[in-house]
């Protein structure tokens, strides 16, 4: 049979894998000569052998990747036989503006925990990683991905790593972060003089008494302490200034967490995937009071880096606290003198190693829903991998949303999202967003051209896009959210939008976030919409959900309904409510709300579960923790022109409050009414429309009771219906939506194809 030769242009997650050394393998088994290399486009293969083993090389190409790589697409071309007389690897190249993706983090792998009991130069070593596994985001400057590119730049490769980084056939060639105990980086307890190879024995004993300790993690700093020891975490809590959110945990195993968790098999798949995200598990038996709160669920995370799996080998606790090395609400603390400046106030011991972060990462965190992942926070071990779209992205930057801010770049037909960047009203993290902004468009070679931001003109994201001197889109927030679903799942058509949120500015400049849209990625028609209501004292009822109570009280039931003894105002003077109803009144600071999450604030407070918030959706929270399973009924609410009102719901919660119905049960009543809502508005504008595909997005559907059962009741209706999977449907995945609009729009502007 005569030689072939071909030139395959691979592009996806092809470097930082294994995959050169995956591309070497396969090409000696397949009997294949030729070459392999990474160039900032991604990998390049010649290969040449009969078309049987050309075969056969493809076939594992696409079939045997190893586990964290990813292939998006591959251009082959014919080309003259060279009549190489084997395989090799060559050097990397750098020679255009496109880039090729990057890793993310990966977990250590099984065979790099078997090493650091079997290779005498890593003994125990807790830097270990392989072409498999380790730090890839976290430490990487510039592409293509090198060690001198790293911030492993400053490590000096011993005779034996050297060796192994050089050879084809070692697991480790070509790993950038190699290392071991002679030449790699190193664990140090400031303030005490203590061998590397006890660290992890003292830092556990430490966390067994009930200490605080700041430890250096992949991506930041984190704050552990023993999970079962309520006095503990408390302590941490009162340091930190984290008063009410629940804190994430590290277990040992996933049989571990299933002995205090309920875990289902695809919570047990994304427990033990080499991502290690926080996945939130429903409680089964409790850790101690402090860590969840009294909502009826945990995060839990499994050991992603070796030193995690060495303090599991002391630990005599089953479960630690792991949560971002910071105070609340600011970024997660990277630089070792800073950690321990901003750090030494909370903890009690403080650990760190002297290799720099060069990229900060949160935990990233995700809930299971109707049997799929659903991404709550997106950052560790996702970021920075790149959301395929059908229009042109080149040079479009996405700035994001105000709260739980990511922000996205456009490369090709790509969407690059940043990693979680938090609250910009926060000094340090608009800082931290602008570095991150300046790191990215570095990174990637990212020239913008065009920029997108929400309407809001007090974010500080949209006036970071403004002041970038380029052409605008302005994308209102919940068409954001709808177009962000519609992009990850590759919809380009009219839909019916299910918009419930907290909060996003609307085009007649009041608050939105109950909206029923028709719309697709370029524009929108808002049909239906929750009632608004007055939002006496603004942002304050964030903070305090018994003003929207009241609000929505006062606008639907009159000034009588407070001559009656409301239990969840037993606190609250008279006189404050009288001046608040005032406020209403002369519409003094009450901006007007449709958003959906001021409508469960309020439902929380009226019923007592949560009349005042410590941290951010608490009572939508509480709300749904408390939920009565098994309760099918539901209240009344109706549809007058566009408008949904809620003058009976409220109306017949207050009678069930009268007779004594729990709490509980109230609960449920009122998310199967935001169910019935739902399906009933959806079947009126399907009757108008014909559109059969609803898109659900906003931050109400990380309620996860509300989220599969709507998902289960659309489809039992017939409809197509979608809802958030590869980004959050918080407003962490606002800077796709925004990516995606401005695209479309710019196409259509063009006259341009769609890719």
């Amino acid at each position: 049979m005569s030689k072939v030769a071909v030139n395959l242009r691979v592009k996806g997650l092809v470097q930082g894998v294994g995959f050169r050394p995956f591309v070497y393998r396969i090409a000696l088994a397949s009997c294949v000569k030729g070459w392999v290399n990474n160039d900032n486009l991604g990998v390049s293969i010649v290969a040449e052998a009969n078309e049987d083993a050309i075969a056969r090389f493809k076939s594992a190409l696409l079939n045997e990747l190893p586990a964290a790589a990813f292939i998006a697409e591959i251009h082959e071309e014919s080309i003259e036989v060279q009549n190489f007389e084997s395989f090799s690897i060559l050097q990397s190249h750098n020679h255009s503006d496109e880039v090729t993706e990057v890793s993310p983090d990966i977990a250590v792998c099984d065979d790099c925990l078997r090493d650091m009991q079997t290779q005498p130069h890593r003994i125990a070593y807790p830097f270990i990683n392989c072409t498999n596994c380790g730090p890839r985001f976290t430490i990487i400057r510039a592409l293509p991905y090198d060690r001198h590119q790293t911030t492993m730049d400053v490590f000096e490769m011993c005779e034996t790593c050297r060796t192994e980084y050089e050879s084809v056939t070692d697991r480790r060639f070509h790993a950038q972060p190699v290392a071991c105990n002679h030449c790699g980086p190193s664990y140090r307890i400031h303030g005490q003089d203590v061998a590397t190879t006890d660290i992890a024995g003292l830092v556990s004993a430490w966390l067994d008494e009930g200490k605080i300790v700041a430890l250096k993690g992949l991506g930041g700093f984190h704050l552990l302490c023993d999970a079962t020891n309520n006095a503990a975490v408390t302590t941490l809590r009162q340091r930190k200034n984290r008063e009410g959110k629940p804190m994430a945990v590290m277990m040992h195993s996933a049989d571990a967490a299933a002995q205090y968790f309920f875990v289902s098999g695809e919570e047990r798949s994304a427990l033990t995937s080499w991502r290690r995200p926080i996945v939130l598990l429903r409680n089964k038996h409790s850790l101690a009071q402090a860590v969840s709160n009294g909502m009826n669920t945990t995060g839990i995370v499994l050991p992603y880096m070796p030193f995690h799996y060495q303090l599991f080998d002391y630990l005599k606790t089953p479960a630690i606290v792991l949560t971002s090395g910071n105070f609340s609400d600011e970024p997660v603390v990277i630089d070792n003198a800073l950690a321990e400046k901003d750090l030494g106030s909370i903890a009690d011991h403080f650990v760190s190693y002297n290799r720099a972060i060069h990229n900060r990462a949160d935990d990233s965190v995700l809930m299971v829903v109707a049997g799929k992942e659903r991404l709550i926070r997106r950052s560790r071990a996702y970021v920075p991998a790149s959301i395929a779209l059908h229009c042109a992205t080149e040079g479009i930057f996405a700035a994001g949303a105000e709260l739980v801010n990511t922000f996205a770049i456009g490369k090709g037909a790509t969407a690059i999202l940043s990693q979680h960047i938090g609250d910009l009203k926060n000094a340090p993290t608009f800082e931290f967003y602008q570095e991150s902004i300046g790191r990215f468009s570095s990174l990637f070679r990212f020239t913008p051209s065009l920029a997108a931001c929400d309407l809001h003109p007090d974010y500080m994201s949209s006036a970071f896009a403004e002041k970038m001197n380029i052409p605008l889109e302005y994308v209102q927030h919940h068409h954001a959210h709808i177009a962000a679903c519609m992009a990850e799942h590759k919809l380009d058509q009219k839909v019916i939008g299910i918009a419930f949120d907290g909060t996003g500015l609307g085009d007649d400049e009041t608050i939105w976030g109950g909206e029923f849209f028709v719309c697709d990625l370029s524009g929108y028609e808002r049909k239906y919409y929750f009632d608004p209501v007055p939002l006496p004292g603004g942002d304050r009822v964030t903070d305090e959900p018994w003003r929207t109570a009241v609000s929505y009280l006062y606008k639907y039931l009159g000034t009588n309904v407070f001559d009656q003894e409301l239990a969840f105002l037993k606190d609250i003077p008279k006189e404050n409510i009288r001046l608040l109803l005032q406020a209403v009144d002369k519409g003094i600071n009450c901006p007007l709300s449709a958003g959906a999450g001021r409508l469960f604030d309020a439902v929380a407070a009226l019923t007592g579960i949560c009349t005042h918030s410590s941290f951010h959706a608490e009572a939508p929270m509480r709300l749904e923790a408390a939920i009565a399973h098994g309760c099918k009924s539901k209240y009344l609410f109706d549809v007058e022109e566009n408008r949904i009102t809620f003058m009976k719901l409220f109306y017949l919660i207050l009678k069930d409050l009268r007779e004594g119905i729990a709490a509980e049960t109230i609960a449920a009543k009122f998310h199967n009414t935001m169910l019935a809502v739902m399906l009933s508005v959806s079947r009126k504008l399907k009757a108008e429309t014909g559109i059969n595909s609803v898109v659900l997005s906003g931050g109400s559907f990380q309620n996860r009771y509300l989220l599969e059962n709507a998902l289960h009741m659309f489809k039992e209706q017939g409809f197509e219906v979608y809802a958030h999977e590869k980004v959050p449907t918080n407003d962490g995945g606002i800077a796709l939506g925004q990516m995606a609009v401005a695209a479309k729009r710019r196409s259509e502007w063009q006259g341009g194809e769609q890719v």
